[in-house]
């Protein structure tokens, strides 16, 4: 029957799926950890040198259960996978080997042996996908040569599935287009094997426009690292000075810094190895504080939700531990069967500074993955997701942002969403005392100005009673009452200092008339007849607490009942109330100023942050348009190289129906001669 091709070129567009070089990194050691059910401990990544052309190479390699050689020829087959109905692996599509490895070099070869089970001898495979070799040999289709052996007691025999000739010609191609130079050579990979285990050698690796290699194995002996717009310098120096926000300034362009937090959790016994050194696996949550957990469960019925009544998210949600330097670090970290899909997954943009520094976790296996595993599939139960994450870092921002150095948030939306957060137990702020209303201001305040809230003084009671006691508490209520000002509000002021109203002196008489002789419980009123002043002495202050004089013109001194009424026009008092007032507006406007400025500071650095990722996106966007461009430009070349195939194919058979029509006119001329001379000598018997 007819089947499809695949030409060559297929790889390098298949390839092209990871738009991000580390994310091919993962899926090798996705690949690696799902052998952990089949006795892996470890798994080595690590850069080797080509002994051909001196060339750099890298070297995956675990000691898991191997592939025998069906399996072998099963990971080199596009979209088969045997991982796709095995429960808790990550591998489900049969195309990550082939994409991963592609994108980081043109060619690979696989070493892989697989210990006898049930009944079945140990076999060891060798299998070359070389991109140069199906290049350079003009392959139409994709070839994969590959050898097997067998163990027979303690040799190796060769497994020849057809012939020795096709044998022979897997090893030349093997050795020519590897970077082994003999079959012994090739052997010796398995040497460092004990019973089981994969290396995968990858060379030909990728260089960039400016014909350097795309990974940098020079920066760090111990990291392998990545050039271009991810690597920013800023970035680097900034995850020294703030090491709880390192993964999230490094992650980009750092392998070990990515492969840290790649898994939620990592068997004990299980081993990552990076150019000789252990990979620390790094839990996110450990860089938060102030956190809440919040139980998030998808809603029953959508289409592509499972029917696992348990299935839910737990999120963690927090503030990083370096977030009172409001750096820009955001995000949540989403992870699906342990593996981390989208890394500080940035799903607020607001504009000024609001969620800056709150970091989430959250394992979501009930939406899906894409292909190349860092990002999930735009579905319904995805966008549900998303406007509840959104919702959850608004809330949590918005009760905890005063606590790293942000103002207060006033939303009352946002104040109303508190109720999602039972557990909450806010620190407590300083409360503003109540506006008194302009109006009432007006009618009884004729010298303050029309401030924007009360301003804190202590208090001035315009008149005693003869026995010199006055009944502040009262006192104070009655004034309160009169600026519209509950007694409650005097409460939320500092206990050094009082509201202090400069009230018309005939209503503060008929105030006092009304009220008579009350017993003293707050404060205590002296005249002093020699000094012409009133001095009130509230007994509740600290010994440093100040007496307030009020000089009182002779004219206003105390009569004979004892009463003593403070004109609205005394010059001393009204100056003093003044300046007393210039000086905290000026305070207020002093803060107002820093304040306005601080948030001027921290909305420009968010749009210099914010004209970054707009710069990598748009250099992401140019790259996948070039991308775009190679594979239609591949694409037109196999059309334009089928198309002329084709052709070709036409004109011969054109030219063979020519020919053929030509010797049937031949044939038919020798025909007719043949019967005209049977004819003729047909006739010359009849004749005789």
């Amino acid at each position: 029957m007819d089947h499809l091709r695949v030409h060559p070129r297929f790889l390098h567009s298949n390839a092209t799926s990871h738009k991000w070089v580390l994310g091919a990194f993962a899926e090798l050691l996705d690949n690696s950890l799902d052998e952990v059910c089949n006795g892996a401990t470890y798994v080595k990544i690590d850069m080797l040198t080509n002994k051909k052309d001196n060339n750099r190479m890298l070297l995956v390699e675990d000691n898991g259960g191997g592939m025998d050689p069906e399996k072998m020829r099963h990971c080199m087959s596009l979209g088969y996978s045997l991982k796709s109905k095995v429960k808790d692996t990550i591998g489900q599509y049969g195309n990550g080997f082939k994409t991963s490895t592609m994108r980081l070099g043109a060619d690979v070869i696989v070493f892989s042996r697989c210990a006898g089970k049930n009944g079945k001898r140990s076999t060891q495979s060798i299998g070359l996908l070389s991109y140069t070799f199906l290049r350079r040999t003009g392959k139409e289709d994709i070839v994969v040569p590959m050898l097997d052996y067998e163990q027979d007691g303690q040799e190796w025999r060769k497994m020849k599935r057809s012939s020795a000739s096709d044998w022979d010609k897997n090893l030349e191609a093997m050795v020519q287009w590897s970077p082994f130079s003999s079959e012994s050579d090739l052997l010796k990979q398995f040497d460092h094997m004990k019973d089981q285990g994969t290396c995968i050698i990858i060379y030909n690796l990728w260089e960039d426009d400016g014909e350097q290699l795309e990974l940098d194995f020079d920066t760090d002996n111990h990291d392998i690292q990545i050039r271009g717009v991810n690597r920013d310098e800023k970035n680097i120096e900034m995850a020294q000075q703030y090491p709880n926000s390192r993964h999230f300034l490094t992650y980009r362009h750092s392998l070990r810094s990515y492969a840290s937090i790649l898994y939620l959790r990592v068997p004990h016994n299980f081993r990552m190895i990076l150019r000789g050194k252990d990979v620390e696996h790094h839990n996110i949550v450990n860089d938060m504080m102030l956190t809440k957990e919040i139980t998030y469960r998808p809603q029953p019925g959508l289409e592509g939700v499972p029917k696992d009544s348990n299935m839910l998210a737990l999120v963690t949600v927090g503030f990083v531990k370096d977030a009172k330097a409001h750096i820009d670090v955001q995000g949540f970290n989403v992870y699906h069967k342990n593996r981390l899909i989208k890394p500080f997954w940035r799903i607020w943009n607001a504009a000024g500074s609001d969620g800056r520094g709150v970091i989430g976790v959250l394992e979501a296996n009930f939406v899906e993955p894409a292909h190349d595993k860092q990002g999930f599939e735009r579905t319904t139960v995805l966008q549900r997701l998303e406007s509840r994450l959104i919702q959850m870092q608004k809330t949590y921002w918005t009760t905890y942002c005063h606590k790293i150095g942000y103002a207060p948030r006033r939303n009352k939306k946002n104040l109303e969403d508190r109720e999602n957060y039972p557990d909450d137990v806010a620190e407590p702020s300083t409360r503003k005392s109540p506006r008194i209303p302009i109006q009432q201001r007006d009618k009884f305040s004729s010298h303050s100005p029309r401030s924007e809230g009360p301003i804190n003084k202590p208090n001035i009671f315009p008149t005693a009673p003869a026995n010199g006691n006055i009944n502040t508490r009262e006192k104070g209520e009655k004034s309160n009452r009169v600026h519209g000002v509950s007694a409650s509000s005097s409460e939320s002021t500092s206990p050094l200092t009082e509201n202090v109203h400069d009230v018309d002196s005939q209503t503060a008489m008929n105030t006092q008339r009304a009220n008579g002789n009350t017993s003293q419980t707050g404060f205590t009123s002296m005249k002093a007849r020699s000094g012409s002043a009133l001095v009130v002495r509230n007994p509740d202050l600290s010994a440093g607490a100040k007496l307030m004089q009020v000089s009182t013109p002779p004219h206003l001194r105390s009569p004979a009942n004892g009463n003593v009424a403070v004109h609205p026009s005394s010059s001393t008092v009204s100056l003093q109330l003044l300046m007393e007032e210039n000086r905290e507006l000026k305070e207020r406007l002093k803060r107002r100023e820093e304040e306005i400025l601080g948030d001027l500071l921290q909305d420009l650095e968010s749009e210099r942050n914010r004209c970054k990722e707009l710069e990598v996106q748009l250099e992401e966007e140019k790259q996948k348009y070039e991308a775009l461009n190679k594979e239609q430009d591949s694409i037109l070349a196999i059309f334009t190289e089928e198309r002329e195939r084709r052709d070709a194919e036409e004109e011969a058979l054109k030219k063979k129906l020519k020919e053929a029509e030509n010797t049937t006119k031949d044939l038919m001329e020798k025909v007719t001669q043949l019967q005209l001379e049977k004819m003729k000598t047909m006739g010359h018997k009849w004749g005789q």
